[in-house]
């Protein structure tokens, strides 16, 4: 199965209320409302775990916060 090959590959990173506390400071300080606000739950989960790197084919909607990285699939090399 995928999903088993991708956890052993890939850490499955814990939620917390650190995660949390830096969501919320996220979507006040970059005012985001709708349905971006889950970008930012992924963002700050990054940011609180040190993951500096997403893969997405929606670059745009992450560029707007420091210390992450967007990559499109198809510049992977």
């Amino acid at each position: 199965m995928r999903l088993r090959l991708l956890e052993r590959h890939f850490p499955v990173l814990p939620d917390s209320p650190s995660v949390y506390e830096k969501w919320k400071e996220l979507v006040l300080a970059h005012k985001v409302i709708g349905v971006n606000v889950h970008d930012v739950r992924l963002v700050a989960a990054m940011l609180v775990h040190g993951v500096t790197k997403i893969l997405t084919a929606n670059v745009k909607d992450f560029n707007r916060y420091p210390g992450v990285t967007a990559v499109v699939p198809t510049k992977i090399t």
